[in-house]
């Protein structure tokens, strides 16, 4: 498995669970200093940073693209997939798809978690997921061009009321016969949601692409109340082989929650 990092450069989530926050050259140096494999990055669109920017500080601090953010669609620009405006939704859409094109030539898929929206008032769940697989189609088909799949992420129940738990997204991925889409398995939203988190692992089995490697209170693993062995173990019984990912408040600071995240991966696994 690889270790990732996020490193934000959105304003608008400036308090949110990213590790670093600084800009982007100190946060490759610092994700470097860490340890990491790879950086997760959260830029406000696709167009904030050049590829080749990004390519050159892969370079030079040996570092890969783990996966691309599309957050900043909904914190920055308040859009979603499940819209009772279709010209939202278009725009919504258009953004993603944009974002994917810009991990996909850094070899990164893009992650869609915020930006699904929520069901309620004139959308009824079956039209927010109606919408949802449509838009999720199109983004599988865009990403495969670039030999990536797209991300989907089950959230909590306080972000979304849609897919809040891992053997629901794979079920309805099936059902929906969504291809080129993997889920998003973020341990902080699994805390919350899941009655046994390694079995929820378990029951996303094969689908799950992606893990936020985060303790309880979406710190680093260690100050919280997470106990991550029986997780870890289901990873390695469903043949996990991607990436796990801090996307964790900085706190008591940035480099501090690095740090504690890259030893309890190495306590872990072994030669991580």
């Amino acid at each position: 498995m690889r270790t990732a990092v996020t490193l934000c450069r959105v304003a608008e989530a400036a308090g949110g669970p990213f590790v670093f926050h600084a800009p982007l050259v100190e946060g490759f140096e610092k994700a470097e200093a860490a340890g990491f494999d790879d950086v997760e990055l959260f830029f406000p669109g696709p167009d904030a940073v050049a590829v080749d920017e990004v390519k050159a500080l892969c370079d030079q601090h040996g570092l890969g693209v783990a996966a691309v953010g599309t957050g900043a669609g909904m914190v920055k620009h308040g859009l979603s997939l499940t819209d009772p405006d279709p010209s939202k939704r278009d725009a919504a859409l258009e953004f993603i798809l944009a974002m994917i094109e810009f991990g996909g030539k850094l070899g990164a898929p893009a992650i869609l978690g915020s930006m699904q929206g929520k069901w309620g008032g004139e959308v009824s769940r079956d039209q927010a997921l109606s919408w949802l697989a449509d838009a999720l189609r199109v983004a599988g088909r865009t990403a495969s061009r670039f030999g990536v799949p797209f991300i989907y992420e089950p959230l909590n129940r306080y972000e979304t009321n849609l897919i809040n738990h891992q053997k629901t997204g794979a079920e309805w991925l099936e059902a929906e016969s969504l291809s080129n889409i993997v889920l998003l398995a973020d341990l902080f939203h699994m805390n919350i949601e899941e009655v046994d988190v390694a079995q929820a692992i378990r029951d996303g089995g094969r689908h799950i692409g992606h893990v936020h490697f985060a303790d309880s209170n979406r710190r680093a693993m260690g100050f919280g109340h997470t106990d991550p062995a029986p997780i870890v173990e289901a990873l390695f019984e469903i043949g996990y082989r991607s990436t796990i990912s801090a996307e964790i408040f900085p706190l008591p600071d940035a480099e501090t929650a690095a740090r504690q995240t890259m030893q309890a991966i190495r306590r872990l696994i072994p030669g991580s």
